[in-house]
């Protein structure tokens, strides 16, 4: 049944021929196999997930429980094959086509499809902050990853996504903090036998789903080894107050990208800016169109002696 989407429907080429890979690994006769269940014509039907639509009145709250519904319905993908192949340096209007086709095919999912898929059902939530939230821990000499899509909706945090197990996947958006969000994700591990090592916050995603930016995924990475309780706490609390500082500073969610490339460029401006404003002060006195007047000509001068 996980050969075929939930409609009956053939899956596109690229998923298909990395299931016959898969398949052809562990089955020497997998693809006549499949071939057969395809074929077959008295299978039961598998109801498809419907995606959720909101009336306006609709709560942020109970739109992120139906969200979360969604995502659950569709299962967890436990075949060993990823259906779904996603870069996350792709910019976000192709993961999010990559989103429509997950809803479009309705095969089962993993952590990352499922942060996907909820930014693109959350993408007309335009109060609602989202932000990437990943996991790195240790269980039985092996370490493990998980991510999540952190949420923040007046001023209280929560996640969507999906796990094996029911307590690393949704949390409502009830936590005050960061802090504490996270801090019950680690409360959560420990109850699995899992030791949190690293902590992984990415900056929040922009609403427009047609961006060509980028998601940050590690905008923040903290090492929990390195770190004691109290300054992991001040430096989960320093990410949220940043993504505050950096929200308020326009309309909506910030772009990754843009201010990525400002904090890395900013210096080689400083140092450059200068010239370029005095090679634009050289041509405006000589040029016809725009003289400069007497008051302006002092002013120049006075700065081009400072550099």
């Amino acid at each position: 049944p996980f050969f075929v989407n939930r409609g009956g429907l053939p899956v596109d080429e690229p998923t298909w021929e990395r299931m016959w890979r898969h398949v052809g690994r562990i089955h020497p006769e997998g693809e006549r196999v499949a071939q057969r269940i395809r074929g077959a014509a008295d299978l039961p039907k598998i109801p498809i997930p419907s995606v959720p639509a909101f009336q306006p009145s609709t709560s942020i709250p109970e739109r992120l429980e139906a969200v979360q519904r969604y995502i659950r319905e569709l299962q967890y993908n436990h075949t060993g094959t990823q259906f779904f192949e996603i870069k996350k340096s792709r910019p976000l209007t192709g993961l999010m086509d990559l989103a429509k086709e997950m809803t479009k095919e309705a095969l089962p999912i993993k952590c990352l499809e499922a942060v996907i898929l909820g930014i693109y059902l959350t993408n007309n939530m335009t109060t609602l902050d989202r932000f990437p939230i990943s996991f790195k821990t240790h269980f039985s000499g092996n370490y493990f990853r998980h991510i999540v899509l952190g949420v923040n909706f007046g001023g209280r945090y929560g996640a969507l996504g999906i796990s094996r197990r029911e307590e690393l996947m949704y949390k409502a958006p009830v936590f005050r903090t960061l802090s504490e969000l996270i801090f019950d994700f680690e409360e959560a591990y420990r109850r699995c036998w899992h030791t949190l090592k690293k902590v992984k916050l990415g900056h929040c995603v922009s609403h427009d789903p047609h961006s060509v930016e980028q998601i940050e995924w590690k905008h923040s990475i903290l090492d929990l080894d390195k770190l004691t309780r109290e300054d992991f706490r001040k430096e989960l609390e320093r990410h949220a107050r940043d993504m505050r500082l950096k929200i308020g500073k326009g309309t909506g969610p910030p772009s990754p990208t843009k201010d990525r490339k400002k904090d890395v460029s900013s210096p080689q401006r400083g140092q450059a800016s200068p010239h370029r404003r005095n090679s634009r002060g050289d041509r405006r006195p000589s040029g016809e169109k725009k003289p400069a007047d007497s008051k302006a000509m002092p002013d120049l001068n006075g700065y081009q002696i400072r550099v």
